[in-house]
């Protein structure tokens, strides 16, 4: 009688925990279905409400712009790739402008905290003094101020920081500096698309960028990733430089194009923007450079300073078409 009972019991407890599993697995198979159908109405919803939510809510979490004191317009000369004269171009560009129209107030700032060239460039050695203020005064030659991380450092010494230290020099580099009054401020950045971009492009007003580039392959690659970096951080991409396009040889005057030809102008016309200029490769820019004696001001009649100045007034241009 017991074991007559214990089966049924046994036998009821089975039937019970059948049921309560097809019970668990038909609402896991309704829950499923639910899902699926949600999934088809959110798939439906239009993709571009979408984006805008997204944007917005990355917006909310991004810092405000802040002006640099004094400074109208700032310009990013910037270039995807390392070596293709991205700061020859930077430093030749602002003397370009102050050239073209010397009513203009022009300076330069170094942002590549790593390789910093403009001190070189620009023919400028010491320390900047400090205002009653603790701001830095910036070095100037040629009637154009210029700071970096050049001059805060010894010219040998390698530059082994953290991207929190690099931050804080960005910091200090763009709030901590006394511009006066500008008209302009070109900044030379770094290569690549990392912190100090973002930093620099999150935190101030960019009137637009240049992106300098080789016609050579593996360039214009990283060209093109920075072009879309900008266009991600809503920065408007004034133009293309193709550097380097041609040599002419000095005895026989034949033309080689050694790193390709054309190969920015493809590149702007897939990204929709216009090529602001083309500079040769030329030992003139080479020997200049080096010298601290930029070709702009050093060999004012040259066909080399001729093309920067008119990338000088391409910039212009495009500046006053992006404020209309």
């Amino acid at each position: 009688m017991a074991l007559a009972s214990y089966s049924r019991l046994l036998t009821v407890y089975k039937l019970t925990w059948s049921c309560d599993s097809l019970f668990r697995f038909g609402a896991g198979v309704q829950l499923l279905s639910e899902c699926l159908k949600n999934s088809v109405r959110f798939k439906s919803l239009d993709h571009s409400s979408v984006q805008e939510r997204q944007r917005q809510h990355v917006a909310r979490g991004l810092p405000k712009l802040k002006p640099v004191a004094g400074v109208k317009q700032t310009i990013v000369v910037a270039s995807g790739k390392g070596g293709v004269g991205k700061s020859t171009t930077a430093v030749n560009l602002a003397l370009g402008l102050v050239v073209n129209d010397p009513s203009k107030k022009v300076g330069i700032l170094d942002a590549d905290v790593y390789g910093p060239s403009v001190p070189k460039l620009m023919n400028l050695k010491g320390s900047p003094e400090l205002t009653e203020n603790n701001l830095m005064r910036p070095l100037v030659n040629f009637g154009i101020p210029c700071m970096s991380m050049g001059f805060l450092v010894d010219e040998t010494a390698p530059i082994v920081w953290r991207g929190l230290m690099v931050m804080s020099a960005i910091e200090k580099l763009l709030r901590q500096v006394h511009w006066g009054n500008l008209d302009y401020l070109v900044i030379d950045m770094p290569p690549g698309t990392g912190d100090v971009q973002l930093s620099i492009t999150q935190n101030i007003p960019i009137a637009g960028a240049v992106i300098v580039s080789t016609p050579q392959d593996i360039a214009l690659l990283d060209a093109r990733r920075g072009a879309e970096m900008f266009r991600k951080v809503n920065v408007p991409v004034l133009g293309l430089v193709q550097n380097m396009s041609v040599f002419q040889c000095p005895k026989c005057l034949h033309q080689t194009h050694i790193f390709g030809e054309d190969g920015v102008k493809e590149l702007a016309s897939t990204l929709g923007v216009e090529v602001l200029g083309d500079i040769p490769l030329h030992i003139n820019i080479m020997k200049m450079s080096d010298l601290g004696q930029p070709v702009v001001l050093s060999s004012p009649d040259s066909p080399e300073a001729e093309a920067y100045r008119k990338i000088a007034s391409a910039v212009v241009r495009r500046l006053s078409e992006h404020s209309s």
